[in-house]
């Protein structure tokens, strides 16, 4: 499809019209008067901006969207079919359930959307002609385009990719659990720290893939064109070893707990070192597992929402995807390990009182949060030296006396202020 045919029949909105329409949709989707569900069918909105505005099953069915900006911008169960979404910035928006067949995203930014189960897979385009415009359609067969756009750290659970063109595209730290990826070209793609978990790959094309530090459970890669020696060092589904140990190692954080609850009388702190945690599942949520040691264990997707970790020693963990929200880390040692996607929200990072005058700050040195939700924690006198906090959320988090000495703070969400001295006040 050349470029006047692309525009071809379809009427330019300037940006005070589409404001108008979007504000009536925004009072019909929360039900207030006036309101009027948005129809934005073969329209031209190439470089406008809807940052931040509700489409929530909105209609932009086979419209021009090139170079517009949306970011966190509402498109839930909304109609993309056979947009042209051309290098659009669309940064953290929620495309939950949207429908995107056909659509071409080609350079497009989606860094931190949510994109799931969304559809991306080839569509029936109507492409007006290119004098007689509208009045004359005809149908042709495209498949979804998102070559070289970006979807660093989105979440893409369960969306449907299957036969889609990505080439060079980026889905480095970005999950893809059950998502289906069959026939789909990703050649010379970046997956870098991608979550894959039981995703179809069947007949994928792989070449030049980056693979570093993939996870990649359940994933069957017989019949995709992969070199076996990209996907060294991707992190596999549990070894039956690993799940035959998972009672023993639940047991062990029982007794944890027990030793937490009669004040050390009974039970034993566990040691966890090097472990895969995975079998284990939601089983720790809410347990006490005070002075804990799970050094270098892997934690990818645990479930440890509610834990009380106090002093927890977690150094060089794997918890990529884990939830610990709400969880007590107070005194944690968290140094070098790898939060990447976790989240982290109303998690409690303060220090841990250790008796009069004296407090175990949480070391959180060289650790990896890239992408993590951290909004409402409490991270007062955290060390986060050397940390990497890129595109990770701090909205309403408590940072007072936190040390960010060497940390880049450009992509971090909620926070702007610091001291000379690295620490914010």
């Amino acid at each position: 499809m050349n470029a006047a045919q692309s525009v071809a029949g379809r009427r330019r909105l300037s940006q005070a019209e589409l404001d108008m329409i979007v504000t009536a949709h925004e009072k019909f989707v929360t039900g207030k008067p006036g309101g009027r569900r948005a129809s934005l069918r073969f329209v031209r909105l190439s470089g406008l901006d809807l940052s931040f505005r509700n489409l929530t099953e909105a209609d932009l069915s086979a419209s021009i969207l090139d170079g517009c900006r949306m970011v966190r911008t509402r498109l839930d169960r909304a109609s993309l079919f056979g947009c042209d979404l051309r290098k659009s910035d669309m940064r953290q928006a929620s495309l939950v359930h949207a429908d995107l067949r056909g659509a071409c995203l080609r350079g497009a930014n989606l860094a931190q959307a949510d994109l799931t189960q969304a559809d991306f897979r080839e569509g029936q385009i109507t492409i007006p002609h290119p004098r007689n415009g509208l009045e004359t359609l005809r149908q042709e067969t495209r498949r979804g385009e998102i070559d070289e756009a970006n979807f660093s750290g989105a979440t893409l659970d369960g969306s449907e990719f299957a036969g889609v063109s990505a080439f060079r595209a980026d889905f480095s730290d970005c999950s893809l659990r059950g998502a289906n990826l069959s026939g789909a070209n990703l050649k010379e793609a970046n997956l870098a720290g991608a979550i894959l978990d039981g995703a179809d790959v069947s007949g994928a094309n792989f070449e030049g893939v980056n693979f570093a530090g993939a996870v990649m459970a359940g994933v069957d890669t017989s019949t995709a064109k992969v070199e076996r020696s990209a996907l060294v060092g991707v992190l596999r589904a549990p070894t039956p070893e690993a799940i035959s140990k998972a009672e023993a190692l639940h047991q062990a954080c029982l007794a944890n707990q027990l030793w937490c609850k009669t004040d050390g009388k009974q039970g034993a702190a566990a040691r966890l070192d090097g472990e895969d945690l995975r079998p284990l599942g939601d089983r720790l949520r809410g347990l006490r597992l005070t002075a804990m040691s799970a050094r270098g264990a892997c934690m990818v997707g645990l479930d440890l929402s509610g834990a009380h970790l106090q002093g927890a020693n977690l150094r060089n963990a794997d918890l990529r995807g884990a939830n610990l929200q709400g969880a007590d880390l107070r005194g944690a040692k968290l140094t070098g390990a790898n939060l990447t996607k976790a989240d982290l929200r109303q998690a409690c990072l303060s220090p841990l009182p250790l008796g009069p005058q004296r407090q175990a700050l949480v070391n959180l040195e060289g650790a990896r949060l890239r992408y993590a939700s951290v909004q409402a924690a409490d991270l007062a006198g955290a060390v986060l030296d050397g940390a990497d906090l890129r595109g990770a959320d701090l909205t309403g988090a408590r940072m007072t006396k936190a040390r960010l000495r060497d940390v880049d703070l450009s992509q971090v969400e909620g926070l702007d202020l610091s001291t000379p001295d690295g620490t914010l006040t």
